[in-house]
C-alpha cells in the first residue's frame, strides 16, 4: 500500500478521499488554491501546498505544480477525485513518466471512453448495447440527413468531446436539422476546442441508468449494481438513488453481468461507471466515466464497500478481493446533492456560512466540507454537500430523507435543499416514477 498519497482536488471529494487514505494508515497530501487555504481538507491534511491563485486553470488544472508538488512532498500516488483532471489522460501519462501512480484507469482507457465516437464503437465490440446512430462522426449536412432519415427523427447530435449537456441538440425533423447541427458543432467548438458531433435516436422519455464497476487491471472485474440518475436539470444530475425503481433484479443482473464481462475484456482498473438510457426494457449505452462518480456513496450505501479504498488497493498493485457471488445488496439509497444555488432561480449562492447543522441519526450520511465561518468561493462548482439516506425499503428511505432535510441547517448563504423537500411532497417522486426530463418540466410549471 502507498504510504502517501496527493489528493488532487478539492472540497467534499477531497475531504472523503482524505478519511478513505487515514483509515489505511496513508499520509496525505492536499493542494489548494489561495481560494481554499482555509478549507477543511487543507486543515486535516499531514502536510499541504499551494498551486496557484483561485482561478482552476492556474491552480487545480496546473498540472506542472502538481507534480512539483508531488517531488516536494515525496508523494508516490495522486487521487484525482471527480472533475479538473481526474479524467485527463495527459495528466495520467505525465504522472506515470515521473514515476507517480495516476489512481485511476490508464491513460489509454481515459482516452478510448473519453472520446464519445470511440466510446461506442469500443462498448459495440465489448457487447454492450448502444443506441443507435452514426458510425462516427458526423461534419456533413448531407450525410446527417442521411443518417437522420435511417434511424428515424427525432435525433441529437452530440459533441464527440462533450460533457454536461453542452453541444447536444434535438432535431425533429429534417428541418430542423441544418441549425442543430451547426449549434452543437459551435457550442462544442467553444466548450471542448473539438467541434466534431454524432447523431443518435433520440429518445423521448429514457431514464437514465448507470451500472457501478470495479476491476484489477488484471483481466478481473465486478459490478457493484446500479444506479438511477434521472432526476437532472440541464444534464446535471440532482438526485441518485439504488436501486433503481424502474428495474427488478433480473434486469438489474443481466446488464451489470454483461458490463463486468466487458471490462474484464477491457482489463480495467479501478472504478468506473457505465451509463445508459433505459426505455421500454432495453438499455443503451450513451458513455463511460472512468473514475469515481459524485454519487458514489449510494453504491456503498448498499453494498457496504469503501469505493475510496477499493480505488486506493487496486492501485497499489492488489487482486481484486472479490468474485462476483461475493457482493450483496441491502436495502435502498438515496443522495441529495445540496448546492450553494438559489433554490427557484439556481443563481450561484457564494458567500460566509454563517452556522452549519448536519442531519445525523441511523441510515443519514452527509459528505461535506461546510463548517460555520467558511467562505464559500465564487471560482468553482456549486455543490457544498451531500445527503445520503439509506433504509431497509425506498418507502423508509423516503421518510428518512423527509426527516433528514427538516435538520439540515446552512445559515448566510443560500441551498437547493427547499427544492428536495418540494420534490419529497410529489406524487411521480413518492412512486418513483420519473424520467431524465421529469424535473425540467416539474421546474417549468412552478416558474
Amino acid at each position: 500500500m502507498f504510504d502517501k498519497v496527493l489528493i488532487a482536488n478539492r472540497g467534499e471529494i477531497a475531504l472523503r478521499v482524505l478519511r478513505a487514505c487515514r483509515e489505511l494508515g496513508i499520509q496525505t497530501v492536499a493542494v489548494h488554491s489561495t481560494a481554499d487555504a482555509d478549507a477543511m481538507h487543507v486543515r486535516l491534511a499531514d502536510e499541504s501546498v499551494c498551486i496557484g491563485p483561485p482561478p482552476a486553470r492556474d491552480s487545480y488544472l496546473n498540472i506542472p505544480a502538481i507534480v512539483a508538488a508531488c517531488e516536494i512532498t515525496g508523494a508516490e500516488a495522486v487521487h484525482p477525485g471527480y472533475g479538473f483532471l481526474s479524467e485527463n489522460a495527459r495528466f495520467a501519462d505525465i504522472l506515470t513518466e515521473h514515476g507517480i501512480k495516476f489512481i485511476g484507469p490508464s491513460a489509454e482507457h481515459i482516452r478510448i471512453m473519453g472520446d464519445k465516437i470511440t466510446a461506442k464503437l469500443t462498448a459495440q465490440e465489448l457487447g454492450i448495447p448502444v443506441v443507435p446512430g452514426s458510425e462516427g462522426g458526423v461534419n456533413d449536412i448531407d450525410e446527417a440527413k442521411r443518417v437522420a432519415r435511417d434511424i428515424g427523427y427525432p435525433v441529437i447530435i452530440k459533441a464527440t468531446a462533450g460533457g454536461g449537456g453542452r453541444g447536444m441538440k434535438v432535431a425533429r425533423s429534417e428541418a430542423d436539422l441544418e441549425i442543430a447541427m451547426s449549434t452543437a458543432q459551435s457550442e462544442a467548438k467553444a466548450a471542448f476546442g473539438n467541434g466534431d458531433v454524432y447523431i443518435e435516436k433520440y429518445l423521448e422519455k429514457p431514464r437514465h441508468i448507470e451500472i457501478q464497476v470495479l476491476g484489477d487491471g488484471k483481466g478481473r472485474a465486478v459490478h457493484l449494481g446500479e444506479r438511477d440518475c434521472s432526476l437532472q436539470r440541464r444534464h446535471q444530475k440532482i438526485w441518485e438513488e439504488a436501486h433503481s425503481p424502474a428495474l427488478n433484479a433480473h434486469q438489474r443482473d443481466e446488464i451489470g453481468s454483461r458490463v463486468a464481462r466487458a471490462m474484464e475484456k477491457l482489463g480495467y482498473e479501478g472504478v468506473g461507471t457505465i451509463e445508459f438510457l433505459y426505455e421500454n426494457g432495453e438499455f443503451y449505452f450513451i458513455e463511460m466515466n472512468t473514475r469515481l462518480q459524485v454519487e458514489h456513496p449510494v453504491t456503498e450505501a448498499i453494498t457496504g464497500l469503501d469505493l475510496v479504498q477499493e480505488q486506493l488497493r487496486v492501485a497499489s498493485g492488489a487482486d481484486l478481493a472479490y468474485t462476483q457471488s461475493d457482493i450483496s445488496f441491502s436495502g435502498h439509497a438515496i443522495e441529495c446533492r445540496i448546492n450553494a444555488e438559489n433554490p427557484t432561480t439556481f443563481a450561484p449562492s457564494p458567500g460566509r456560512v454563517d452556522a452549519v447543522h448536519f442531519p445525523g441519526g441511523l441510515g443519514v450520511r452527509v459528505d461535506s466540507a461546510l463548517y460555520a465561518g467558511y467562505r464559500i468561493p465564487p471560482y468553482y462548482d456549486s455543490l457544498i454537500g451531500k445527503l445520503i439516506v439509506s433504509g431497509k425499503s425506498r418507502t423508509e428511505c423516503m421518510m428518512r430523507l423527509k426527516r433528514a432535510l427538516s435538520e439540515f441547517v446552512v445559515e448566510g448563504i443560500e441551498t437547493t435543499i427547499p427544492l428536495f423537500q418540494q420534490l419529497l411532497a410529489e406524487p411521480d417522486i413518492i412512486d418513483g416514477h420519473y424520467d431524465i426530463h421529469w424535473l425540467e418540466h416539474y421546474l417549468a410549471r412552478q416558474a
